[in-house]
């Protein structure tokens, strides 16, 4: 299907997606650190209360319809079904492996999104994206060299992660400009409760539990708080950066998401890159920087009317 461009302002979704790999990792760090003793779906359950409970009262009070049609009802069915899968096995992939490792496997999503961008959605891929795609996911290599043989099938998860994110990015590009982001975060996050609360009702197993509830104690709280926190304002970045770029645009820019997450790993979890895996972190901001400048480019361009 054909795409609307008549709306995108290229260099702000840019903006909105850096906010997006900014805050993300501190949940991720957060899910890892606090999913090495509580169930997976207690963390889970706490992320979409908080989604529910922060953006349901902004959408309603802004006049945002939650559910504006049959279609957009459907689409945030899926996309909440997405989100609540690729959590799931994001988590899980956080307790075998350090956050970096895990971030950077996931990162053939970048190339997943051109793919399905492409086909899907008719959307442009140039060869200059393509590029810095190729030159970011080098970068990244260089970061934390990940080696499947060294972590064995959890090295798997990060990858169901990257096909996940990839349709469910690709969900919100097709509804993004059918329905307020507030409320889209509001709906997704009401939708995904019934599924996966029931679950904290389960009996918790004594080792890596899946299910079940363990109370948090003290400072456990703020963690959870600041958990639902980080990973809600995360996902409304990247829905409001989805609503106003192509996800062909966007996908280099999240490579920026790496060096992010090798200094939260490093600061919580003492993990300190190498000298590779600095200059890794140079390439990859270096080909974010070029996809920035490439879009002012264009856009200046298009705003002159030169070709």
């Amino acid at each position: 299907m054909a795409r609307d461009t008549s709306t995108d302002r290229p260099l702000l979704g840019i903006l909105l997606m850096f906010g997006f790999c900014a805050v993300i990792p501190f949940a991720d760090a957060l899910a890892k650190l606090l999913g090495e003793e509580f169930p997976l779906f207690q963390l889970i359950v706490v992320r979409f209360v908080t989604q529910a409970l922060l953006f349901t009262p902004m959408a309603l009070m802004a006049g945002a319809a939650l559910f504006p049609s049959a279609r957009v009802a459907g689409l945030t069915a899926l996309r909440a079904a997405l989100q609540i899968s690729g959590l799931l096995m994001m988590f899980s992939a956080l307790r075998f492996l350090p956050l970096a490792d895990a971030v950077a496997i996931a990162f053939v999503m970048p190339f997943l999104m051109l793919l399905l961008g492409r086909f899907f959605l008719d959307e442009e891929v140039g060869p200059r994206r393509l590029i810095a795609c190729a030159v970011g996911f080098v970068g990244t290599l260089m970061v934390v060299q990940p080696s499947f043989a060294a972590v064995g099938w959890a090295a798997l998860l990060p990858i169901g992660v990257a096909i996940v994110f990839a349709f469910f990015m690709l969900v919100t590009r097709a509804m993004a400009k059918e329905i307020d982001p507030l409320a889209l975060q509001a709906s997704s996050g009401l939708l995904a409760l019934p599924f996966v609360t029931p679950l904290v009702f389960l009996p918790m197993a004594e080792t890596a539990p899946l299910v079940g509830w363990l109370p948090p104690m003290g400072a456990e709280i703020w963690l959870f708080v600041a958990l639902g926190v980080f990973g809600s304002i995360g996902h409304l970045l990247m829905t409001w950066s989805l609503r106003f770029a192509p996800s062909a645009t966007l996908a280099p820019m999240q490579y920026l998401e790496i060096p992010m997450a090798t200094l939260v790993g490093f600061v919580m979890f003492s993990d300190l890159p190498n000298g590779l895996a600095a200059a890794g972190i140079a390439v990859t901001i270096a080909s974010g920087l070029y996809i920035v400048m490439r879009e002012r480019a264009v856009s200046r361009n298009a705003a002159s009317g030169t070709p």
